[in-house]
């Protein structure tokens, strides 16, 4: 009963001291994205005029409507304090509330992430496991499988897909996200399989050196000479056991999708997050941008917190074998 109480508090103390992490990365990441798109070249209100010639007035005017004179430190607290109460800044851009562009964009993108991340976790995992336990050549043709994979960028998948399947072909439609689940389904199906390609081939190379390292053990060797199925043997002394790296990759992994998206939503002409950050970087946006790149940074941390509480065993443990 002691030891229940002891780990319980242990595990409550790690989810405290994570969640402060996640706090202060927060904050950091908030400050640090702040400061590095106001020292970016250029001056917002010459993308505001449109090139156009504007009087001193004017654009006097334009600065204070956006806070622009003020000192840089206030200018950050001004937007980190409207963050806290869910405001994030009207964009200079489209001239609307940055809340409200985000969610308008936000299905689609998260639609296209999700399906990537499926595709990621099924085949990435299938193709490891098929490697560690297949024979010589299985292991060898998904070993190359992967090096194409992880030697194409999302962008290049994503031309040879248009190119082959929608141009050639005429499967899949050449742009837009669609309208209704079915739809956008139907839509997104080539753009998340040229988002997943990458990562799909470094998930399978995680989990085949993983399962291969398992392998190796001895524990394995042990229930094998007490006569288990192989199949049993794979699922619950191997794979089971090599889940922990495979869970943090593919927590990096999804951080990974949603900054990939930025390309293939630009090739596919899918209007989500990633082309609304690409042209506000373009006009530097400073509220949109700072906005969609402060969830990018939540997402990742969360993601990790995530992968951190399901598998708590291996960072206790870690620290319980150093004291």
């Amino acid at each position: 009963m002691g030891g229940r109480r002891g780990r319980g508090r242990m595990i409550a103390r790690f989810l405290l001291r994570r969640l402060l992490e996640l706090a202060l990365t927060l904050v950091t990441a908030s400050f640090l994205v702040f400061g590095a798109v106001h020292l970016a070249p250029g001056r917002p209100e010459t993308f505001l005029l449109g090139g156009r010639a504007a009087s001193p007035e004017a654009i006097a005017a334009i600065r204070a409507q956006y806070h622009l004179d003020d000192p840089f430190f206030l200018q950050y607290l001004k937007w980190a304090g409207g963050v806290l109460t869910g405001d994030l800044g009207r964009s200079m851009q489209y001239r609307s509330p940055v809340l409200g562009l985000i969610e308008a964009r936000l299905p689609s993108t998260l639609l296209l992430i999700t399906m990537a991340a499926l595709l990621v976790v099924v085949f990435g995992i299938g193709l490891g496991r098929l490697a560690a336990v297949g024979g010589p050549a299985t292991d060898s043709a998904v070993l190359v499988g992967t090096s194409l994979a992880l030697g194409t960028p999302s962008f290049v998948a994503a031309i040879g897909l248009l190119w082959v399947f929608s141009i050639q072909l005429g499967w899949f439609p050449t742009i837009g996200s669609g309208d209704g689940l079915p739809d956008m389904i139907y839509h997104l199906a080539l753009p998340s399989l040229a988002l997943a390609l990458y990562w799909t081939g470094w998930l399978a190379r995680v989990t085949r050196g993983a399962m291969k390292d398992q392998l190796a053990l001895e524990h394995v060797t042990v229930a094998r000479s007490r006569g288990l199925p192989e199949r049993q043997v794979i699922r619950r002394h191997v794979l089971r056991n090599a889940l922990g790296p495979v869970a943090t990759v593919s927590g990096l992994t999804l951080s990974g999708l949603v900054i990939s998206t930025v390309l293939v939503e630009a090739a596919f002409g899918i209007g989500g997050l990633g082309a609304l950050l690409e042209s506000s970087v373009q006009v530097k946006d400073f509220p949109v941008v700072q906005a969609i790149t402060l969830l990018v940074v939540a997402l990742f941390t969360v993601t990790n917190l995530i992968v951190d509480l399901c598998y708590p065993r291996v960072r206790l443990g870690a620290r319980g074998d150093a004291g």
